[in-house]
């Protein structure tokens, strides 16, 4: 069968017949009503007919009501729409359902239900006219009420929606900062959803503006009283219909004015300005240091209390007091852990721990259990002499980074680094200028005053630093802190943190990938496997005997694991390794061989090597000035072996090239498990 096709204007598949005629059908179905209005329409009659007293009473009145409709449902169905969002509960589904119930009852239907509700007989109405002396049927109220229980399903559908497309972590994050949560709600959660929200009101007060059968039901058509735009359209269709084709002209304005505003934005989804990613990496940024007040201490700030508010930075004042003492102090770190990750962690005051492992080891469990965000593990934790197990997040004085930063993007570095600050009751001014300092200290003071999406990805990172440290806390938790910058912006900022972490007074654990991080910056690595501590020793120890295949592939170094024989290890990816000292037979023990280690060859080398395997190249990488060789076979797990661009180039290495590799057996390191 032959089938129809249409070209669309412009490049792209054709569009099906059958599709596009049916839609066009559809689009002429939803627009010949609209030009039926606008055809009909007595335009020399219009303005009489919108200026005559009935109407422009009614008008007024439907003003009233449908903006004392939407100031019920912000004040109702924000909270709502948050609940739904935020807080799992048995029976969401059930509430969402009555939500959603009045969009598609038949409105008079839902008339019927407020009388029987609020009537003089219904469920409520003679308690509130005895106790209030409120009658709601036959009266404006009750028009309002009629009004606000068709149109606020909008605003919570569409609130809900932007709250779902908001990442909970901006909310994590200004509670480790110490932001009580109403102050997160109203600083960060509806500044950040503002779009949804102001699309929601925009349709509930738009739905409420044009609301018919449950009013008419519920409070009757009283003029002066009840009787709204749509009920006067009503009665003038009966007796005057050239009237009423032009007060409809003005609802159906209205109606589409308010739709051509949205722009499609009701799905409520945050606008993109404030998921904009950072700008493209700039060249290498200076060093913190550089500057007149780089290097120095930050401006002191006097303790908690309470402040006024910050119109300019979007944070209302007060605040529960937290954020660490003003002049300082040390605070050693005990934690036991338990759920998923389950360890015991002591560290001094000034302790910098990396925390390694594979994906799914447990790392960023551990750190959103001392955080006090997940059910998956509990952190009996102790700061100092304070128990901070049974506090809230935003009381445990423990100041989170994530892997992005999380900056508020509607704040500027500015008053996100004064964020935990002002969240600690310190004025503003005093908050601000203390800020400042900690921007300066790391470099990017110059841009206080910039907006996240105006930041590169190390510009971001370091003002996410400041922000933590600025809030004084006694614990600091970074989640790969550098893993999305460049080399050369890594590097910068790896010489911030390093300066800067050694003069805190708390202990920091910084969750990371990169082998340099681990060594460069931390004092002690905590090896995690499926959520148990596999390791716990010094960055040097670590190094040299790994106790986990994958931290010794991250340091570089091919790792085997098998059981020790009288040779060697039996491997168990297959193969025996003769090793110079093996554990005692039996042994659980992980091999490690460094790249430098391994020889490659053409031909079946002679001599001393004990270790020898035929293979074939699967890949050529370059590292650094050499070049890695990964070699696989099938008598010997993947080996990797680094050699320099001239041998590769003498033994004509490419992939798929078979070659023999061998290891000196004096070059095994064996670490017992």
């Amino acid at each position: 069968m032959t089938r129809l096709r249409v070209r669309p204007a412009g490049h792209g598949p054709r569009t099906p017949i059958v599709l596009a005629v049916p839609a066009l059908l559809a689009v002429a179905f939803l627009v010949l009503p609209l030009v039926g209005v606008l055809t009909r329409t007595e335009w020399g009659a219009f303005g009489a007919h919108l200026t005559d007293p009935g109407t422009v009473q009614a008008l007024k009145l439907s003003l009233v009501v449908s903006f004392w409709a939407l100031g019920l449902s912000l004040l109702l169905g924000v909270p709502l729409a948050w609940l739904l969002a935020r807080v799992p509960f048995r029976g969401k589904a059930i509430v969402r359902s009555l939500v959603l119930l009045p969009m598609v009852l038949p409105p008079t239907v839902g008339g019927v239900a407020l009388l029987l509700a609020f009537g003089r007989r219904g469920l409520l109405g003679p308690w509130l006219e005895s106790t209030f002396g409120i009658t709601l049927p036959f009266h404006t109220s009750g028009a309002v009420l009629a009004a606000t229980f068709v149109a606020m399903p909008f605003l919570v559908i569409s609130l809900e929606g932007a709250l779902g497309g908001l990442r909970p972590r901006y909310e994590e994050t200004a509670a480790s900062l110490g932001a009580s949560p109403v102050r997160v709600f109203f600083t960060v959660t509806l500044p950040m959803v503002a779009p949804g929200l102001l699309a929601g009101a925009a349709l509930t007060w738009a739905r409420a503006l044009g609301e018919f059968g449950a009013t008419i039901t519920f409070a009757g058509n009283l003029p002066g009283t009840t009787q709204t735009l749509p009920l006067h359209v009503y009665l003038l269709l009966q007796e005057e219909p050239e009237a009423a084709t032009s007060v409809s002209l003005l609802l159906l304005a209205i109606a589409m004015a308010v739709l051509v505003a949205l722009r499609g934005r009701w799905t409520g989804t945050p606008s993109s300005p404030l998921r904009a990613a950072p700008a493209p990496e700039p060249g290498p940024e200076p060093v913190a240091g550089v500057g007149p007040v780089a290097g120095s201490a930050p401006t002191p700030v006097p303790g908690p209390g309470t402040a006024a508010g910050e119109p300019g930075d979007g944070e209302p004042g007060g605040g529960e007091p937290g954020g660490g003492e003003p002049g300082g102090g040390r605070w050693a770190l005990h934690a036991e852990v338990d759920g998923f990750t389950e360890l015991a962690l002591d560290a001094d005051p000034g302790t910098t721990i990396a925390v390694v492992g594979p994906n799914g080891a447990g790392k960023t469990t551990l750190l959103r259990a001392l955080l006090g965000l997940t059910p998956r593990a509990h952190a009996a934790l102790r700061l100092g002499d304070a128990d901070v197990t049974a506090l809230p997040p935003h009381r445990r004085q423990v100041a989170w980074v994530p892997q992005d930063g999380a900056l508020f993007p509607h704040l500027s570095a500015l008053s996100n680094t004064a964020y935990g600050l002002r969240a600690g009751g310190v004025p503003r001014a005093d908050a601000r200028r203390a800020a400042q300092a900690w921007l300066d200290r790391l470099g990017v003071g110059h841009l206080a005053h910039r907006r996240p999406a105006q930041l590169s990805g190390g510009q971001a990172q370091r003002v996410a630093l400041a922000r933590a440290l600025a809030a004084r806390p006694r614990l600091l938790l970074l989640d790969e802190p550098l893993a999305a910058l460049d080399q050369t912006t890594r590097a910068h900022v790896r010489h911030t943190l390093r300066t800067h972490l050694a003069g805190f007074g708390g202990v920091c654990l910084i969750v990371t990938h990169d082998p340099v991080e681990a060594v460069s910056l931390a004092d002690r690595v905590l090896v995690l496997e499926d959520g148990r501590t596999l390791q716990d020793a010094s960055p040097a120890e670590v190094s040299r005997h790994p106790r986990s295949p994958w931290v010794a592939r991250m340091l570089g170094s091919n790792a085997w694991p098998g059981s020790a024989n009288a040779e060697g290890l039996a491997l168990d990816g297959g193969g025996t390794l003769v090793a110079a000292e093996p554990p005692p037979p039996g042994t659980r023990a992980l091999a490690i061989i460094a790249p430098e280690a391994v020889a490659v060859h053409r031909e079946k080398p002679g001599g001393s090597p004990r270790n020898v395997w035929p293979g074939t190249v699967r890949e050529v990488t370059a590292s650094g000035s050499r070049l890695r060789v990964l070699v696989t076979s099938d008598r010997a797990p993947d080996l990797v072996a680094e050699i320099t661009p001239q041998a590769a180039a003498e033994l004509g290495l490419a992939d798929g090239v078979p070659v023999w590799t061998g290891v000196k057996a004096t070059e095994v390191t064996v670490v017992p498990l």
